[in-house]
C-alpha cells in the first residue's frame, strides 16, 4: 500500500479550524535496508507530540538549520517562534554509515519508520546553556541531553501507530479538544498545567479565570518526569474525584497532555503556550517557576520572557497569576496582589514536603488540599 505521512497542520486561534488527524500507513515489510532502534521514554513522547499535531508546525524532528536557528534565535528557519530544538538523539557512530531508514520500535514493535536525509553532531554544552542556563548533569534536562547522544537525524517520519503512553479515557488529540470546545460553543478557552497533584491554590487559579473566560482546559503533564514525581495515573485520579465535587462539569474539560518535562523554565512555558494553541486554546496560565526545578531559574522568568514577543508572535494570551496560598487570617486561598498579612499567616507546603508528609502517612491540611484529593495521595503513597 502507499504510505501517507502524518501531516500535521499549524493552527493558530480563530483561524479556521483546519488540524487534520493522522494518517496511519500499515507497518511495511521491513528488510536489512532498515536500522532499528528501540525509542526511549522521551523519544516516544516527542514522536506522539508530533503524531497527534500538537508540536505542529514540526512535521519530524529537526534538522540541522532549525535546531542552530531554534538555538541562536527561538526561532525555526520558517521564521515561526519556537524555543527548544526537537531532535531525534542517537549515540554518535551508532547508525552505520549507508543507512538511510531507520525501524522505531517500542517494546519491540514497530511504530514509526523515518527516511533519513539528514545526519549531524548537536553540540550539547551549547544546547544546555541555550535552553536550560546551565551545562551541569545536576540538572534533569542537562542530565537527558547529554544521556541521548551527540549526533541527531532527520526526515519524513511515516507512523503505523500513534505511540501513546498514556491510555486511559481523558485523551484529546488537538483536533479532537478543538471540536469539543467548538460543540460546547466555547469561545474562549484558558488551558492550565501541572505536573504535580492539584491543590487549593490551582483551584483558586481556576476558578477566578471562569469568572472570565467560558471554559477551562485542564491539560495536566502526563509523559515522562523525574523519579519522585507523583505518577500520572495517581494525578490524573486525583482531579477526577475534585472535578466530580467542586467544579461545573459544563465549564471544564479535562484531557491529558502527553509531553515529557523537559524542566526548561522559561523556554518551555513558550512551547507549552505554543501546544495549547495548536489545542484551540485562547489562553493559557502561566504561574510561578512555571517548568522550573530547583533554583535555576527566577520565580517569574517563565512570565517575563513573552515579553520579548509580540502577542500575533506567540498566538495565545498568557495570563499571569501570582504565587496564591491560604491565608489564615483571610480563612481562604488568596495571593500577594490579595491579602495584606504577612507569611506568619500563610500556609504554604513545597512539592518536597507534600512528599515528605504523604510518604509518611500524614494528612495534607484541608486549607491546602481538598480531602477527596488528600485521599487519593495518601492512598497512593501506601501501595
Amino acid at each position: 500500500m502507499d504510505h501517507l505521512k502524518i501531516n500535521p497542520v499549524h493552527q493558530g486561534v480563530g483561524r479556521k479550524n483546519e488540524l487534520t488527524t493522522p494518517t496511519i500507513a500499515a507497518a511495511e515489510r521491513l528488510n536489512d535496508s532498515y536500522a532499528q532502534w528501540e525509542c526511549n521514554p522521551r523519544q516516544l513522547a516527542d514522536l506522539e507530540m508530533v503524531a497527534i499535531g500538537a508540536y505542529s508546525p514540526l512535521e519530524t524532528f529537526m534538522g540541522y538549520d532549525d535546531w542552530i536557528s531554534c538555538i541562536d534565535s527561538m526561532h525555526l528557519v520558517s521564521g515561526e517562534l519556537w524555543p527548544i530544538p526537537i531532535t531525534f538523539q542517537l549515540p554518535k557512530g551508532w547508525l552505520p554509515k549507508g543507512k538511510t531508514k531507520l525501524r522505531l520500535v517500542k517494546s519491540g514493535n514497530s511504530i514509526a519508520t523515518m527516511d533519513i536525509v539528514e545526519r549531524f553532531e548537536v553540540d550539547l554544552e551549547v544546547e544546555a546553556q541555550s535552553v536550560y542556563q546551565t551545562t551541569s548533569e545536576e540538572h534533569p534536562g542537562v542530565k537527558a541531553l547529554y544521556n541521548g547522544g551527540s549526533e541527531a537525524i532527520s526526515g519524513p517520519i511515516v507512523f503505523h501507530e500513534i505511540p501513546r503512553q498514556y491510555t486511559e479515557h481523558e485523551y484529546l488529540t488537538p483536533l479532537d479538544a478543538r471540536r469539543e470546545f467548538e460543540a460546547r460553543g466555547w469561545k474562549t478557552i484558558i488551558a492550565f498545567q501541572t505536573r504535580n497533584p492539584i491543590h487549593r491554590a490551582h483551584e483558586y487559579l481556576h476558578k477566578v479565570a471562569l469568572e472570565l473566560i467560558d471554559g477551562l482546559f485542564l491539560n495536566p503533564l502526563v509523559g515522562l518526569t523525574k523519579g519522585d514525581d507523583v505518577s500520572a495515573a495517581t494525578r490524573m485520579k486525583a482531579y477526577r474525584v475534585l472535578l466530580e465535587n467542586y467544579y461545573p462539569a459544563n465549564r471544564v474539560v479535562l484531557g491529558v497532555y502527553p509531553a515529557a518535562m523537559r524542566y526548561a523554565g522559561p523556554k518551555e512555558a513558550i512551547l507549552h503556550a505554543i501546544s495549547r494553541k495548536n489545542y484551540g486554546c485562547s489562553h493559557f496560565i502561566v504561574g510561578r517557576d512555571h517548568a522550573g526545578v530547583g533554583d535555576y531559574y527566577g520565580t517569574y522568568a517563565a512570565q517575563e520572557i513573552f515579553d520579548q514577543f509580540p502577542q500575533e508572535e506567540i498566538g495565545i494570551t498568557i495570563v499571569r497569576f501570582e504565587h496564591s496560598f491560604f491565608c489564615k487570617r483571610c480563612e481562604q486561598v488568596v495571593s500577594k496582589r490579595t491579602c495584606p498579612h504577612d507569611s506568619a499567616h500563610h500556609l504554604v507546603l513545597s512539592g518536597t514536603k507534600v512528599r515528605e508528609m504523604l510518604s509518611s502517612g500524614q494528612e495534607l491540611p484541608s486549607q491546602f488540599s481538598r480531602p477527596e484529593v488528600a485521599k487519593v495521595l495518601i492512598d497512593a503513597y501506601k501501595d
